[in-house]
């Protein structure tokens, strides 16, 4: 059983990264949070020509019919460079509506979303740290209420998947969002705001089933966790750098075994984290019975990679990590966006207990 990725996300990796070194990282990243603005519009027309959005969209709806590997090599490479655009929440809605959509449905709005013409996002947060918890959100006669906070990408959105209340338990429901109410909302996360939005009467339909739901929590598991591992790296590699260049007490401060021991922990967090990834990766790809035990892993692995990752990157570049000049913010902080993204850890840590269980009790 191979669980390394294709030739095929290799390459597109390759790309990506060459692509998004010279348009993306620390300053573009600045330069959005400086300006209090969306997303950077400029570099998001980039990526659409790209045909990044398009990845995972079937060919006759206007994609390029890729599958999990390319996603997950995107997810990281944004995750890397920071990039400010809306391609992650794109990509989830684009996931749940090729899992649950009917084909009306895809037929509708697959083709926007690959185009660019669409932006997407996941509109599931009520407060709580759990994406299986029972939405106040409700779907009637076409038309949702309810009201969801905060909405990652939800200022730039223009159509959203939304939990709501089912006798089953949360299900999802697709929305334009021209009719619904958006307010910026404060996060620590400036480079990708985020919005509550307002449901009163806006026109909506159904979308799958309440188990569709849990699948699709699981496959952004994965996919959360790539762009985790991104971020992670990113942090790590400009850690290490300092470490190299800083001198303090005569010599440079990467030769002290306390730093020393710090970057070695970052690397074999990463390290277990990517060994996750990539066997969620495949049972994403092999839609295989254990994805739900692979995915929980992969999401908690790689939380636990990124969290210390970014703020030992904080300690270890000294005073200077803590001032608004210093980039090592926007590895803190999209460690804590990303952290609630899709859950908590505490959540996704149960989950794995329960699969593990699971699995278990089959074998026995």
């Amino acid at each position: 059983m191979n669980f390394d990725l294709s030739d095929d996300a290799k390459t597109l990796k390759e790309a990506a990264r060459k692509f998004l070194d010279a348009r993306a990282g620390p300053p573009a990243a600045r330069k959005v949070m400086d300006a209090a603005a969306t997303h950077d519009a400029a570099l998001w027309a980039e990526v659409v020509e790209q045909g990044w959005p398009a990845a995972r969209v079937p060919e006759e709806h206007g994609g390029l019919g890729l599958g999990a590997d390319e996603a997950c090599v995107l997810a990281e490479e944004i995750g890397r460079s920071l990039a400010p655009v809306p391609l992650m929440s794109t990509l989830a809605a684009i996931e749940a509506i090729l899992l649950a959509g009917s084909d009306s449905q895809k037929a509708e709005w697959l083709p926007k979303l690959a185009s660019g013409e669409a932006v997407g996002c996941l509109a599931w947060a009520e407060g709580s740290n759990s994406p299986t918890q029972m939405p106040s959100a409700k779907l009637a006669s076409g038309k949702l209420s309810g009201t969801k906070n905060p909405v990652i990408d939800g200022l730039v959105a223009t159509v959203a998947i939304v939990t709501v209340a089912t006798a089953d338990g949360p299900a999802m429901a697709i929305a334009s969002l021209d009719g619904a109410t958006r307010e910026k909302q404060d996060t620590l996360d400036l480079v990708r705001p985020s919005a509550k939005v307002g449901f009163d009467g806006v026109a909506a339909e159904a979308l799958g089933t309440a188990a569709d739901w849990v699948k699709l929590t699981e496959r952004l598991a994965v996919l959360s966790a790539w762009e985790a591992l991104g971020t992670a790296d990113a942090a790590r590699e400009m850690t290490l750098a300092y470490a190299k260049e800083r001198v303090a007490f005569g010599q440079r401060i990467g030769r002290y075994q306390g730093v020393k021991h710090k970057l070695a922990d970052m690397y074999i967090k990463a390290e277990l984290a990517r060994a996750h990834a990539l066997h969620g990766c495949w049972a994403w790809s092999a839609d295989a019975p254990e994805l739900a035990q692979a995915a929980s892993a992969a999401r908690v692995a790689s939380l636990d990679a990124l969290k210390y990752t970014a703020e030992e990157s904080v300690q270890l570049h000294g005073g200077i990590g803590f001032t608004w000049e210093q980039d090592c913010q926007f590895y803190y902080r999209r460690n804590r966006l990303l952290a609630v993204s899709i859950g908590s850890k505490a959540h996704w840590s149960d989950r794995l207990v329960r699969a593990l269980e699971n699995r278990n009790r089959a074998a026995a």
